[in-house]
């Protein structure tokens, strides 16, 4: 891999831009690190106190009514931003989408059990369980590879 770096006051800020054949694991990576940076905390809110979230720390967001809560091992908190917001912003490989309602932290997930209607009944670290939609279950599976057969 080539680096090249261009420091220069003439630019008023930084961009970086990726030449590749192919994307790569390499890539995904350095995406990941560029990502992190944008979302480096969450503010989250529970009662009057406003609580400064890593990201890591959080085991899943879920939408309940109008609000978007952060679960953690020390609670709920309420956050500002709409799932949506959250998805763009947290690295698509420790965050996965579950359902309209779910995007939870891989690296808090203690295993999965098929479900109903295709469905899969998602088992947190913590005890908690969520359910992952149909719409979503290919895409989980691609992401931890599940459906890959050894040769």
């Amino acid at each position: 891999m080539k680096v090249l770096l261009d420091v220069d006051r003439k630019y008023e800020e930084t961009s970086v831009t990726i030449n590749c054949m192919e994307m790569d694991d390499s890539i995904k990576d350095i995406l990941d690190y560029l990502n992190q940076q944008k979302t480096e905390f969450i503010i989250g809110k529970k009662g009057e106190e406003q609580h400064i979230l890593k990201p890591d720390q959080v085991h899943y967001f879920h939408s309940e009514g109008d609000s978007v809560l952060a679960t953690t091992s020390e609670g709920r908190f309420k956050v500002k931003e709409k799932l949506y917001e959250l998805e763009e912003t947290l690295s698509p490989r420790k965050f996965i989408r579950l359902s309209k309602s779910v995007i939870a932290n891989l690296y808090e997930i203690s295993h999965f059990e098929p479900s109903f209607n295709g469905t899969l009944s998602v088992h947190f670290r913590s005890g908690v369980k969520e359910y992952a939609s149909r719409h979503y279950v290919g895409r989980i599976k691609e992401v931890l590879r599940i459906n890959r057969r050894d040769k």
